[in-house]
């Protein structure tokens, strides 16, 4: 019996057209126009109102309190990353599955009980905040910017740590094994062979956890007080000029939100675009 060929496989593909844009469609009102009308309602009142909210002393500060703070949970988070992953792939212990569990929770906890959870370890009633930080202390932890860098620590805690862990998984050990019989030690082979085999998972952990950081909200408000000039970070300043209800203020709240769409914008390009470059990284020996 002669089988003809499949109809979708010749000439003119009707599924191609339709399926584009029943997904276009529904993007359409759920992601492209919610980011659109952000520009709109950010400059729709002339582009000097829109540089002059940006330039604003507390926007200015929010800005770069937001930057420096996500900047630090970052670096933490990935060199925990790396060093979470190394001991998950190379070693097998009692206990070895929960770890890779409770490393990956935070993803799965809504952010305003992550800042409640920190308030409730370290605030000045808190379980040790109360013998470390006591209410009528001159310090405290909580409502710093400290306590932001906690934060952010703590909701994008497996980020890196799971963008490392599959790399290290696959990465063969022959050139490491190579390294210990030539008489280097661990450390100068881990520096030398194991690391830079890593660079591009370190990067791609990095960019992504510096991304979701930086647009933290649900745990920085309950931990950093939200005082405007000191620990309003960038996403509580936008909330804060929401609510403001004066004129101008939902102009500049979207000014501000503008640069953290474009800036989470060219974050994601560059892992996407660059991916082919960071894959190689990550397997080159």
């Amino acid at each position: 019996m002669k089988i003809s060929p499949l109809r979708h496989v010749r000439g003119f593909d009707v599924a191609r057209p339709i399926s584009i844009g029943l997904m276009l469609g529904i993007m359409l009102p759920l992601v492209i126009l919610p980011l659109l009308s952000i520009f709109v309602v950010g400059t729709r009142k002339g582009l000097g109102f829109f540089w002059a909210s940006l330039v604003a002393p507390e926007a200015v500060y929010a800005l770069k309190l937001s930057m420096v703070t996500s900047f630090w949970a970052t670096a933490f988070n990935v060199i925990f990353g790396l060093l979470a992953a190394y001991v998950l792939s190379r070693y097998d212990f009692w206990g070895r599955n929960a770890v890779i569990v409770t490393i990956s929770l935070p993803t799965a906890i809504p952010t305003a009980v992550a800042g409640f959870a920190l308030l409730a370890l370290w605030g000045p009633y808190g379980t040790l905040g109360r013998f470390l930080y006591p209410p009528e202390g001159k310090h405290q932890l909580m409502f710093t910017a400290y306590a932001i860098i906690l934060a952010n620590i703590f909701v994008t805690f497996p980020l890196a740590f799971g963008v490392i862990k599959p790399v290290f998984d696959t990465m063969s050990r022959s050139l490491e094994e190579a390294s210990a019989t030539i008489g280097a030690t661990r450390w100068q082979t881990f520096w030398y062979v194991t690391l830079p085999s890593l660079r591009g998972a370190i990067v791609g952990g990095a960019l992504l956890t510096f991304a979701r950081a930086v647009g933290e909200f649900g745990s920085t408000i309950l931990v950093s007080g939200n005082v405007a000039g000191h620990t309003q970070t960038a996403p509580l300043y936008i909330f804060a000029k929401y609510n403001a209800g004066e004129p101008g203020s939902l102009e500049a709240a979207n000014a501000i939100a503008i640069v953290l769409a474009l800036l989470s914008f060219v974050i994601f390009s560059v892992l996407f675009f660059a991916r082919d470059w960071l894959e190689f990284e990550s397997q080159e020996a």
